[in-house]
């Protein structure tokens, strides 16, 4: 009769999971996305299969006799204590490591008086002088800056160095006169709750100084609608897609450029059960107020930091990609439908697209974009690049560059 031990504590699903990079150590690449814990593991192919164990049902005897079918060995229990172990002190699964880790960096974060950089000194130079130079070199040739009739633009949020000539397109649109806007800086939230928004009053700092959040929009939308908002949301502290449009808005601005800086949770609920993101009441109120933002000045400037399609073994495809060829051909034709669409000024035809086959592309920009398209009715884009880039030898992101006029 099975005994009535505890069952294992649950693996958390928030991880980033992925083929191992290192080719002398194959298996489950494991780390965490919130840096809660900055451990990185690297599953053996043989222990993969341990980890459906870890699901709070089953227990350790479950995961005992499938490592003596495995091994052959039935003193097996060494190795399930290691396994566990690893896992909980490494803060992977939900248990009280875990919790207190989490507990500790959200209370770090709403006590900070900054966002402080965390991509610093590995997606960018983390000095000021190597930082100017790197953006200079993205952004030569870029052509000539429009000075006027841009309402926005839309920017890749992939590694600056992996998209550059994308960010060169975008930002080198920027002409001086847009130099004292307000930059409302639409970021796709890559881990933040779906029809949810997360602002933060919290200065930006990069290594060129400060960048000055808007208080007086931040608090009317947080206040107006509430409900919509995650107010000091934590995915700020690890979020890439609005720290890199802050840092080429630096570049070429200067350091205390003023910023509203906005997360958009996806609109997940609409892409799987259908209906428009709007049908949401909270989802609703929040775009009618920035929509009523956007109508009242045009002091507003609106950046997008966005990518678009990610497909390959890195992203649960079962095949290869290869940016430019087979699969990645065709992606190439969906893609442009859907830029083609808010380009338009389309946000029902485009969210149509993103609803199709449940975003089977896996865009992780399309909340940005179709707020954009609500909050700013007007605004019609120019294609400027589109690029794809394998971000390892088996997966592709696809990303571009947009600028965006009134109609």
């Amino acid at each position: 009769m099975k005994s009535m031990s505890q069952p294992l504590p649950r693996l958390r699903a928030d991880l980033d999971f992925m083929p191992s990079p290192v080719p002398d150590r194959p298996g489950l690449l494991i780390r965490d996305p919130y840096q809660y814990s900055d451990a990185t593991l690297i599953i053996p192919p043989a222990l993969v299969q341990c980890l459906t164990f870890f699901d709070g049902e089953q227990d350790e005897l479950d995961l005992r006799a499938h490592l003596v079918r495995l091994t052959g060995d039935l003193q097996a229990g060494g190795v399930l204590d290691h396994l566990k172990d690893t896992l909980s002190n490494a803060g992977f699964l939900h248990d009280d490591v875990y919790l207190k880790l989490k507990t500790e960096r959200h209370r770090q974060f709403a006590e900070a008086p900054a966002r402080e950089p965390a991509h610093a000194g590995a997606a960018y130079p983390d000095q000021r002088d190597p930082l100017h130079t790197t953006l200079s070199r993205y952004l030569v040739g870029a052509g000539a800056p429009a000075n006027n009739g841009l309402l926005g633009i839309a920017a890749p949020h992939v590694s600056p160095e992996g998209g550059w000539q994308s960010y060169g397109a975008a930002y080198g649109a920027l002409g001086e006169s847009y130099r004292d806007r307000v930059f409302v800086i639409l970021g796709t939230s890559h881990y933040g709750a779906p029809d949810r928004f997360g602002l933060t009053r919290k200065p930006f700092v990069t290594p060129f100084g400060q960048a000055r959040p808007e208080l007086s929009l931040v608090d009317r939308l947080a206040s107006k609608a509430a409900d919509a908002v995650e107010m000091e949301d934590y995915c700020h502290a690890t979020e890439h897609s609005i720290e890199f449009q802050v840092v080429f808005l630096q570049h070429i601005f200067g350091s205390d450029i003023r910023i509203l800086p906005i997360l958009c949770g996806s609109y997940a609920r609409s892409i799987y059960d259908g209906g428009a993101p709007e049908d949401n009441e909270n989802v609703r109120r929040f775009l009618g107020e920035l929509g009523e933002l956007a109508a009242e000045t045009d002091r507003l400037f609106w950046v997008l930091g966005v990518d678009m399609a990610h497909m390959g073994r890195r992203y649960g495809d079962q095949f290869t990609a290869l940016a430019g060829q087979g699969t990645m051909s065709e992606v190439e034709e969906r893609d442009r439908d859907r830029i083609g669409r808010i380009a338009a000024g389309d946000p029902e035809g485009f969210w149509e697209l993103v609803r199709r086959n449940r975003d089977d592309l896996k865009w992780c920009g399309s909340a940005p974009f179709y707020t954009f398209l609500r909050a700013v009715p007007q605004a019609r884009g120019r294609l400027l690049r589109y690029e794809q880039w394998n971000i390892d030898e088996q997966s592709v992101v696809s990303f571009g560059a947009l600028g965006f006029h009134a109609a």
